[in-house]
């Protein structure tokens, strides 16, 4: 069973609090509950984490990599732009790194820099663009078999 670890950025513990006609009405434990939902569904294991602090994310993916994970999502939130340790760290492990966004976050400024970085990027499906990434890293690691 391929096993993901999920990273969430700066300022998701905010969802369903502040933004909610960006982001949703959601919690941040909601998302998790609907991220572990789906894995479960789709026959992967999940790992989720969240930190607002830039280091803590980055001791993350690098213990993952020495821990064998197979893959990342990382939605990085108020991280997209300006912290270079973030995206040394994903182009620096082997797994691939999918970036997930609840909106579309082009309409509000310049592209995620750690989405230059990432396999893929999933933007704009809400929640279910967790699902979207869980199910493209699953088929993308059975494929390399």
């Amino acid at each position: 069973m391929p096993k993901i670890l999920v990273i969430h950025g700066a300022g998701m513990n905010m969802r369903g609090k502040v933004q909610t006609e960006i982001f949703g009405p959601m919690l941040l434990p909601q998302y998790d509950e609907k991220i572990r939902g789906y894995a479960s569904e789709l026959g992967v294991e999940v790992e989720i984490f969240h930190s607002n602090i830039e280091g803590e994310i980055v001791n993350k993916i690098y213990a993952a990599a020495d821990a064998g994970i197979d893959a990342a999502i990382f939605n990085p939130a108020a991280f997209g732009s300006g912290y270079p340790a973030l995206i040394a760290a994903i182009s620096q492990v082997k797994f691939p790194t999918i970036e997930v966004h609840i909106s579309n976050p082009i309409r509000r400024g310049p592209a995620s820099q750690t989405a230059a970085v990432s396999q893929g990027v999933v933007a704009g499906f809400g929640i279910a663009g967790y699902e979207l990434a869980l199910r493209g890293l699953r088929d993308l690691l059975a494929a390399k078999k």
